[in-house]
């Protein structure tokens, strides 16, 4: 049996991961009593304890948690931003690439791709793969996303009573254009640029939809939609979570998917534009559905395994 910490539990990524936890035999969760869940020699000790660590700190705390372990035969998987970016770590999605699943499979350290950036990455990763959009394509990402994004604080604003009127309403963020996931976004694509990113939080608890528009007449490769889908579903055909829808829809919501580690790609327009789309959830495959699933590959085990 698999001795799993989760340093952080009581974040919505840490409650989501102990939920799934909970249904498995072939684990055992191990706690921290409430008055030494800030007590880095009481954490210390699960840490090094432990086969497997899930991290769902702020990046400061994950740093602090890497810093002692001292077992080496702990493995750890980071949900915070630190080490998205940081070659010594395996990134966390292991549909983009035989090298990405091999790679987190044989890894000691793993980090889970950001919310936002999962629907970035997904589209746009294949697209630079398959030689169809060169590195200094000029991406632009929108995204909307449910209210559990932001977290207890967030989700406390948006169920509060008497809150303010424009919560009624979908706000942009991000303004500044530094939000913290575009050095992944970069990054694991391999761009020479960072996207112009649109990141939109929604009245509705969980949910995402990601679109990326593209030009055709700056792509390198002719192509048209068809030619689009195909060449995405054929890239994803080997894999559980993630599907290529090939019908066209009016509207495309993004909270069909709550509660699973699914996503679907979406793929639409014209021959002179054409908006490519991720729809997932933000707590599942964007978060803690992405972390097990990890946790799964690493281990050899089927990666479905809580999932489904």
């Amino acid at each position: 049996m698999y001795k799993v910490f989760i340093d952080g539990k009581e974040g919505t990524t840490g409650l989501k991961i102990f939920e799934r936890m909970a249904k498995r035999t072939d684990v055992r969760v191990e706690t921290l009593p409430e008055e030494l869940r800030k007590d880095a020699g009481a954490r210390k000790e699960c840490i090094n304890r432990a086969d497997i660590v899930f991290l769902c700190l702020p990046d400061a705390a994950a740093k602090e948690s890497v810093s002692l372990i001292e077992n080496k035969g702990v493995r750890v998987i980071d949900a915070s931003t630190a080490h998205r970016t940081s070659p010594d770590w395996a990134y966390g999605f292991p549909e983009l690439s035989g090298e990405h699943r091999r790679r987190i499979a044989g890894a000691d350290r793993v980090a889970v791709p950001g919310c936002h950036a999962s629907g970035f990455i997904s589209l746009v990763y294949p697209l630079i793969a398959g030689g169809f959009a060169g590195r200094d394509y000029p991406f632009v990402c929108h995204s909307v996303t449910g209210y559990s994004g932001g977290g207890k604080k967030m989700i406390a604003e948006y169920e509060a009573e008497g809150r303010p009127l424009e919560f009624d309403s979908p706000r942009q963020y991000g303004l500044s254009q530094n939000h913290k996931h575009l050095p992944e976004m970069q990054y694991v694509c391999g761009l020479d640029h960072k996207p112009i990113f649109n990141p939109i939080v929604s009245d509705f608890y969980s949910g995402m939809c990601v679109t990326v528009p593209v030009y055709t007449r700056l792509l390198k490769k002719k192509i048209d939609v068809d030619g689009l889908k195909r060449y995405y579903a054929e890239y994803y055909a080997s894999h559980n979570f993630v599907k290529v829808a090939q019908e066209s829809k009016s509207y495309l919501p993004a909270n069909t998917l709550v509660g699973t580690n699914n996503m679907e790609i979406y793929i639409d327009g014209n021959e002179e534009r054409i908006v490519l789309a991720s729809v997932f959830d933000n707590l599942g495959k964007g978060a803690s559905g992405a972390a097990v699933q990890c946790m799964n590959v690493m281990l050899g085990l089927d990666e479905r395994t809580s999932l489904v």
